[in-house]
């Protein structure tokens, strides 16, 4: 059964968003929790790792020459690692750690969500929902930054263990397609919801882009980020209408208000021109988002009060790309434990700075952008 063949497209929009926290809701705070658990990497790396370097036999770390050759044209010239001091007996037991943590935190995090929005609607055999129109993408976009935001952490924690090269970057970065399409799963086999294919997609290329980029590079140097900025709707029947399905709250708007997010694919400059003199942490990003959405295929909902259908199809919905100089701070250099904690957990966002923005057939320039 389709989630089509129960609700209308206008009930199946009000719906969802009305539930949006179901499914954006978590996702967000695992990517950003998962993202917190790197810096056991950061703090564990100064007393497992040795001074010099050493590069990886070609013979070991031979790397598919087709992928290598997408991304950077050559073969084998990846970032070599600072070779691991731990013995086997530390990787054993770091090994057991880790997996021991992803099962049990994970587990935990699902029986909660089971509990918080599952239970309460009736299971049906596994079906899929066509949700590819809605919000103009942008929660497509937000799957793939949970993705890769999971996967990136999780093959931090892989390689704080010292495991092979490649089995990290395999693990860790298969890691968020695998808890996504698990959630994805169970949206499958609730009423109320249905399986994605373009959540799946979606998914899967968040993983993707940080393995291919970890098989060419051995470093992230286009790494995915999030901004967000609170949206002032001038209109009092928009205002209500974003209040009830966005929330009051700014952590609520933060999760669920698609028109107040911006998703940036934001490179580091120096690796592609290694002779320059650009500081490592310069980058510049790309951004999509999208605005005058205030529902999740059209702007029409039923008003709860005198259950008569509003029509705001005045309000056009666009799209909006960006061009933004940007700030890498997982590039800049510090001994102290505390600032590499921090800088790990800005890498995930956006600096705010000066953008470009294009929408509706025109430039316009925003003297800061968050």
């Amino acid at each position: 059964m389709s989630q089509t063949s129960v609700h209308s497209p206008t009930s199946v929009a009000e719906f969802i968003l009305r539930n949006e926290g179901h499914s954006s809701t978590f996702k967000a705070i695992l990517s950003f929790c998962l993202l917190l658990v790197t810096t056991f990497h950061l703090f564990a790396q100064d007393s497992t790792q040795t001074t010099h370097v050493q590069l990886v036999p070609v013979s070991e770390e031979t790397i598919d020459t087709s992928i290598v050759q997408i991304f950077i044209g050559k073969k084998n010239t990846y970032k070599p690692e600072p070779a691991s001091s731990l013995s086997k007996a530390q990787i054993k037991r770091r090994v057991r750690t880790v997996a021991i943590a992803n099962i049990a935190g994970y587990s935990a995090i699902m029986v909660g969500l089971n509990a918080a929005w599952y239970a309460d609607f009736p299971r049906t055999g596994f079906h899929s929902f066509n949700d590819d129109k809605e919000w103009l993408q942008v929660d497509k976009v937000g799957h793939m930054y949970s993705a890769y935001i999971e996967s990136r952490a999780s093959m931090e924690l892989w390689r704080w263990t010292g495991i092979e090269r490649k089995k990290r970057i395999w693990l860790g970065g298969l890691s968020g397609a695998v808890y996504q399409t698990v959630i994805e799963t169970l949206d499958g086999f609730s009423a109320e919801w249905g399986w994605s294919w373009g959540d799946f997609t979606a998914n899967i290329l968040g993983s993707g882009i940080l393995i291919g980029q970890e098989l060419a590079w051995n470093d992230q140097r286009i790494k995915i980020k999030f901004s967000f900025h609170k949206n002032s709707y001038s209109d009092a029947q928009l205002n209500q209408r974003a209040d009830n399905l966005f929330g009051k709250t700014l952590a609520e708007r933060f999760i669920k208000d698609y028109n107040a997010q911006t998703y940036w694919a934001s490179a580091n400059l120096k690796p592609f021109f290694p002779k320059s003199d650009l500081p490592e942490w310069l980058g510049v990003a790309v951004g999509y988002g999208a605005n005058g959405m205030f529902g999740g295929f059209d702007n029409t909902w039923k008003d709860k009060n005198s259950n008569t259908t509003i029509d705001r199809s005045d309000i056009k919905r666009y799209r909006q790309w960006y061009l933004s100089p940007d700030i890498d701070f997982s590039k800049i250099k510090t001994r102290k434990k505390g600032v590499k904690f921090l800088f790990s957990v800005l890498s995930a966002f956006k600096f705010p700075a000066p953008s470009i923005e294009f929408s509706n057939g025109k430039f316009k320039l925003h003297a800061i952008h968050f």
